[in-house]
């Protein structure tokens, strides 16, 4: 009969140790959330922040997995695209251009956020002296997961899907 309390006790105790155990980590996961939402909305918020493409989805055709480094650097004061294109050219393109067009460097740019339907931003970026893209419309995710349309004046659409990070700085030797 004792042995039966013994045992009982400890199942009791075992018990109320695993329920405390989830219950704090399902308060550390709330926690990590909140913090990687509050980041990733400090990186918008400053303009210092890159967006890193994993997939582009061209209009006609299939979606295509990027399997180089390509990116989109905002800054307060550039941008700095460099994606790849596939697609369509509605007017010529120069015979033998090897530079895709959404490849370039621009310090003349409107720059707008507005919330998100559910949660996350809707970024705008109209490069006012790179007469090929209209456009860049930026969706990010309050988890920093984003998709960015680029509209262009004399080529299809092209989407890209990826993530959103924070600029590594160079350190000077």
């Amino acid at each position: 009969m004792k042995r039966f309390f013994v045992l009982k006790t400890a199942m009791l105790l075992l018990l109320g140790a695993v329920i405390s155990t989830s219950l704090f980590a399902q308060e550390t996961k709330a926690q990590k959330k909140a913090d990687k939402t509050a980041r990733i909305k400090s990186l918008i918020d400053s303009q210092n922040y890159v967006f890193v493409a994993q997939n582009a989805l061209p209009m006609s055709g299939r979606m295509r997995n990027l399997t180089s480094e390509y990116n989109v650097i905002v800054g307060a004061d550039s941008v700095i695209s460099y994606l790849p294109y596939f697609g369509r050219a509605y007017t010529s393109v120069d015979y033998g251009a090897t530079k895709s067009p959404l490849d370039f460097k621009t310090k003349s740019f409107d720059y707008n956020i507005t919330p998100g339907k559910k949660d996350g931003w809707n970024i705008t970026i109209k490069p006012k002296d790179h007469r090929s893209v209209q456009s860049f419309n930026l969706s990010v995710s309050s988890e920093g997961y984003a998709s960015l349309q680029v509209t262009s004046s004399d080529r299809s659409p092209i989407s890209f899907d990826g993530y959103i990070t924070e600029q590594k700085t160079k350190k000077k030797k």
